[in-house]
């Protein structure tokens, strides 16, 4: 069989060939540092998977050679509780047996809340894996606020899902947004730095406090219209509605967003659009970048 991820019966089997470098270590030491498996990851799929090389059950004391085949079969997932799998518009951007990149649509919530536990993209890829026998839950490694477009990365096991999260705290993680704000920016290229925490009173609002929790924006300019401008940002940390507080704070709150003082005549939600992805592939390694062009009601705004 050959390297790589793959997928049967709905079971996750991870294949990788030993090389010269590692030749002489621990099965364990070989699924921490080459598999990029945690101490958590390893004991679950010893407990719960199965762990082979050459095509027999091994322990993770056994020592491994230059060409010895390892493979990993990850536990079966159970599916989310309370998750409702059903049909919603979006679109795949890319999709292998690791993950999916999805163009999420504005006005669509990433993950069910308490007003409406039903209708959610996490629901709808939970649909659309069980259609295709995938045995996992969905595993929505970013989120967007509901009238936020753009690109969300989904893992399909929790394996995965863990890889990512300690790929973005490494800085190996990135998204990329596009925002359109009222009025002219007094410099084209600058970086927002303003603690974050909630608005009292209120438990959606966020507001920039000196008791808040770090968070850095960075911008930059690439479009002037009369009335607006248009912004490629990039975020150092990720607050709960970090770019509309921030843009709101320095005096230029997003288009569409009346939750933080922008006027919703010239577009229906905050013009924020998650337009690009990039990450290193969890069983590659390989460095991939993901586009999303401007959805229709952001793109008028842009072009008059």
């Amino acid at each position: 069989m050959n390297e790589g991820l793959h997928l049967f019966s709905g079971q996750f089997v991870w294949i990788k060939k030993v090389g010269a470098d590692d030749a002489g270590e621990p099965l364990r030491q070989f699924l921490r540092e080459k598999m990029n498996l945690s101490r958590a990851a390893v004991t679950a799929i010893k407990r719960d998977g199965h762990l082979e090389v050459n095509g027999l059950p091994v322990t993770v004391r056994r020592v491994i050679e230059e060409n010895d085949q390892v493979t990993v079969t990850f536990p079966k997932e159970q599916e989310s509780a309370g998750l409702l799998a059903e049909p919603v518009p979006y679109s795949i951007v890319y999709e292998d047996d690791a993950f999916m990149v999805i163009n999420k649509p504005a006005g669509l919530q990433t993950v069910p809340s308490r007003k409406d536990w039903k209708r959610s993209l996490a629901g709808g890829v939970l649909f659309y894996l069980k259609q295709h026998g995938v045995e996992a839950t969905a595993h929505m490694v970013t989120r967007l606020d509901r009238d936020t477009s753009g690109l969300i990365l989904v893992a399909k096991h929790g394996f995965f899902h863990e890889m990512f999260t300690k790929m973005r705290k490494a800085h190996r993680l990135s998204r990329e947004y596009i925002a359109i704000v009222h009025g002219h920016l007094d410099t084209h290229e600058g970086v927002i730095d303003a603690p974050i925490g909630r608005k009292e009173e209120s438990i959606i609002e966020r507001c920039v406090r000196s008791d808040g929790r770090p968070a850095i924006t960075h911008y930059k300019v690439i479009k002037e219209t009369e009335a607006f401008s248009v912004a490629a940002v990039r975020l150092e940390t990720g607050r709960t509605h970090q770019i509309r507080v921030h843009f709101s704070h320095i005096g230029h709150p997003l288009v569409g967003d009346d939750l933080y003082g922008g006027s919703r005549e010239a577009i229906s939600r905050q013009a924020l659009h998650a337009s690009r992805l990039f990450l290193y592939h969890p069983v590659t390694e390989e460095a991939m970048t993901f586009t999303a062009p401007l959805p229709e009601d952001m793109k008028r705004l842009v072009e008059h």
